[in-house]
């Protein structure tokens, strides 16, 4: 996984650990207050931007970084030829869903729409399904063979 190489990347201390309540502020807190409204439209293409500042070739790879970055543990459903379903679980989006509040995983789905046009070489495009019953999120992501990039 490419997370140390590049010099404009940040170096990534693996000995810290961040709270849940750190995150919790920051994520549902913080940002919404500053982006507003257009929280999960700007979510999304920051989603696509770590994307390119983090590029990964394989499956493997963005189930890693989905760990190492505290956003859950990554599973591939499913997989045609224009669609991925994935599923997202954590303690955290468990927590997150349970509240009253609205929450966005745009975040998520644009780092996934971003790593898989890069690996299939073709525009793509991500969808959030929260499921609240079960305390996880899917996503799917979409593509069409003639958007070649």
């Amino acid at each position: 996984m490419n997370i140390n190489t590049p010099a404009e990347q940040p170096q990534i201390e693996e000995s810290r650990t961040a709270t849940i309540f750190g995150y919790e502020l920051l994520r549902e807190v913080l940002l919404p207050e500053i982006l507003g409204k257009d929280t999960p439209e700007i979510l999304y293409w920051a989603g696509k931007r770590l994307a390119r500042i983090y590029p990964l070739n394989t499956l493997e790879e963005m189930i890693e970084f989905f760990n190492r970055a505290a956003w859950g543990d990554l599973t591939l459903k499913s997989e045609n030829k224009n669609e991925m379903e994935f599923e997202l679980t954590s303690p955290l989006i468990i927590s997150r869903v349970k509240s009253k509040a609205e929450h966005f995983f745009q975040l998520e789905a644009g780092f996934l729409s971003q790593q898989i046009q890069n690996q299939k070489e073709v525009i793509a495009e991500a969808f959030e399904h929260p499921i609240k019953r079960s305390h996880k999120i899917q996503f799917t992501v979409k593509w069409d063979n003639k958007d070649q990039i």
